[in-house]
């Protein structure tokens, strides 16, 4: 029973990592660029989900709405503001750049909420028994493994079967081939980022369910997870940021259970290297050869 326990858990952590991975690699996979702001984004819809239940006393599906209603606007804003005078700049700068939101989002919400953690109750309470009690399942988990299978098939078929989608992947290919089709780039990549940005909230909101606390760092080293996640699968595609979330989730869940504590992330870091050393593209991307 501890095996299936640990499994479930595994299983409910990768879900909560492939959720942010989807937003990573929908930004890469279109503006081909590295958001590193991005898990501090899943700490803004934590405290806003936070606030809106504990300070309003608004149902918990009302604090998500609202939370993937603020990180939209801040996702678009962010991008507005700090990436799109970047578009032909150096990855470098946009590297930076993407550093330096990531630390102003820290302590604006350090200034806003104070650096102390607060107690984050789960959006939905209580446990599922089976086994004559033997296995406890939280229902939050559940939850998390649900909404992460809904939310990448949702992707799935957005980008496979909507006009915004083929937009998308139309941009993905060839911004400038793109442009002369019609498409509006920016309007597209703007969107790519709103979208990614609502993920975070969800994320962030499932997240804090999950660990029960929230604090300005809450999202740093999930969010670099997450982006190990979506390089384990191979960035860019969805079903890899996917498949690379929950392996990244079960193996910190069993390397913990079984190994050591402290070592559950080197774990995690090293398969990750072993597996880029024998499919350098991911395990389900694909090698684009570059012209010259």
């Amino acid at each position: 029973m501890e095996f299936l326990s640990y499994l479930i858990s595994g299983i409910s952590l990768g879900s909560v990592y492939a959720i942010i991975a989807l937003g990573y690699t929908m930004v890469y996979g279109i503006a081909k660029m590295l958001n590193f702001a991005h898990g501090d984004v899943i700490m803004v819809g934590g405290y806003i989900s936070f606030c809106a239940m504990n300070y309003l006393g608004l149902p918990s599906i009302v604090a998500v709405l609202l939370a993937m209603a603020v990180c939209t606007v801040l996702g678009v804003v962010i991008e507005g503001l700090a990436y799109k005078p970047l578009r032909s700049a150096p990855s470098l700068a946009v590297l930076i750049t993407a550093i330096g939101v990531s630390y102003f989002l820290q302590n604006a919400a350090q200034l806003i909420w104070s650096a102390a953690p607060k107690v984050y109750s789960p959006v939905v309470a209580g446990s599922l028994s089976l086994l004559n009690g033997q296995l406890t399942i939280p229902y939050v988990s559940l939850l998390t493994v649900v909404v992460c299978l809904v939310i990448m098939a949702g992707l799935t078929l957005f980008t496979s079967q909507s006009k915004l989608g083929k937009a998308m992947r139309a941009c993905s290919e060839d911004k400038n081939a793109a442009q002369l089709m019609g498409i509006n780039v920016n309007a597209t990549i703007s969107t790519t980022f709103a979208i990614g940005s609502a993920l975070a909230a969800i994320a962030g909101v499932l997240l804090c369910s999950f660990n029960g606390t929230l604090m300005p760092t809450t999202g740093s080293m999930p969010g670099i997870k997450a982006f190990t996640a979506a390089v384990f699968g191979g960035i860019g595609s969805i079903p890899g940021a996917f498949l690379g979330g929950l392996l990244l989730g079960i193996i910190e869940s069993m390397a913990k259970a079984y190994i050591s504590t402290n070592l559950a992330n080197t774990i995690g870091f090293a398969v990750l290297i072993v597996v880029l050393l024998v499919r350098p593209a991911g395990l389900l991307g694909k090698y684009v050869p570059e012209k010259v």
